[in-house]
């Protein structure tokens, strides 16, 4: 039996009642933040423990690592690694060696996330920026083009895979018209179905991705009574429908402010209206027990769909050498005159 979430950790190593608790609640997997990330033999040590107490070698072990601002694994233990404006700058003057500068990059990340247990990494975000695009997306954008998104998407994506990590589809429908921050606030979209078929775009191109994940918006056009994770309407006609995704799909932090009631109770809403898995990232035992106690288990469609994001979990190519692809990557910054 388990339990749908995906689940934080307290710290660099696993409490003994964390311990005891994900036995029983056989979570879908895991998320690592920076309290997480101390040393390469510390992350491998936690993930391997959290390997054991599944019994499997094949587990969602997960984390946001983008680049830029969002690095939860920094330097200089880790490397640094540039944000999506950097591609997307590229991409202005030379799409064919941004769209090769952002998988060598993507691939030399993966194999740094690999080595130390990681297995899905929330990366990248496939939102399409616009002039009034909130700074919680920002610089993170890989563009303000539907398809150079895209096309810069999907290399990234090949590049996770190539280092052995599995990327996401995020934040379906689309964040790129969002004015305010839902980690703090309800963004509310007024748009119309045609202006939204733009910022569907890049999700719809890259739907066979295994891993997706939820905004926390209201978009008036399609349902202006709840927010995209919490939508039958949204994740039913427009993220299973219209962009044609039938992976595993994740909320957003369901701890963002955006959202109302008990870390239960939107987690609940959020797999009613059609989530396989919610993403609770405090490591707030409380709140993990009670999504433990009252969310339905894991199993039908959902089940499946995770058993394909295992079956996407493969072994880094072997014949990849990270100090050449981050070579590569800042020579084909170099000749555009973009610092990495």
């Amino acid at each position: 039996m388990k339990t749908p979430a995906i689940f934080g950790v307290s710290g660099p190593e696993l409490t003994a009642d964390e311990r005891d608790f994900f036995r029983d609640a056989e979570p879908a997997g895991y998320i690592y933040f920076a309290r997480n990330c101390e040393s390469r033999e510390q992350m491998r040590r936690l993930s391997d423990d959290l390997r054991s107490i599944h019994g499997r070698e094949r587990l969602i072990v997960s984390i946001d690592q983008e680049g830029g601002r969002v690095a939860r694994m920094k330097p200089p233990e880790w490397t640094r690694y540039p944000s999506g404006e950097v591609f997307s700058g590229l991409y202005d003057t030379a799409p064919a060696s941004a769209i090769e500068a952002v998988r060598v990059n993507a691939q030399a990340m993966a194999m740094e996330l690999a080595e130390v247990g990681i297995s899905v990494n929330y990366h990248a975000p496939f939102d399409v920026r616009r002039p009034e695009t909130d700074d919680a997306i920002g610089d993170r954008a890989l563009g303000s083009d539907a398809m150079q998104v895209a096309a810069l998407g999907r290399a990234l994506l090949d590049g996770m895979q190539r280092g052995g990590v599995v990327g996401c589809l995020k934040h379906m429908p689309g964040h790129g018209r969002a004015t305010c921050d839902s980690h703090h606030e309800m963004p509310v979209v007024d748009a119309s179905p045609e202006e939204l078929e733009t910022d569907i775009a890049p999700f719809r191109a890259l739907s066979d991705t295994p891993v997706g994940m939820s905004a926390h918006i209201v978009f008036k056009a399609w349902d202006p009574d709840h927010p995209a994770t919490q939508s039958p309407k949204v994740i039913g006609d427009i993220i299973r429908g219209a962009i044609g995704f039938d992976g595993l799909l994740l909320t957003d932090d369901i701890d963002m402010q955006a959202l109302e009631g008990s870390i239960a109770e939107r987690s609940q809403r959020a797999l009613a209206a059609g989530c396989d898995i919610a993403l609770n990232c405090w490591a707030k035992m409380d709140d993990m027990v009670a999504i433990a106690e009252t969310c339905p288990v894991l199993d039908g469609e959902s089940l499946a769909r995770l058993e394909r994001v295992h079956a996407a979990m493969i072994a880094p190519n072997a014949e990849a050498e990270r100090n050449e692809l981050l070579a590569k990557r800042d020579a084909l910054l170099d000749a555009a005159g973009i610092a990495a």
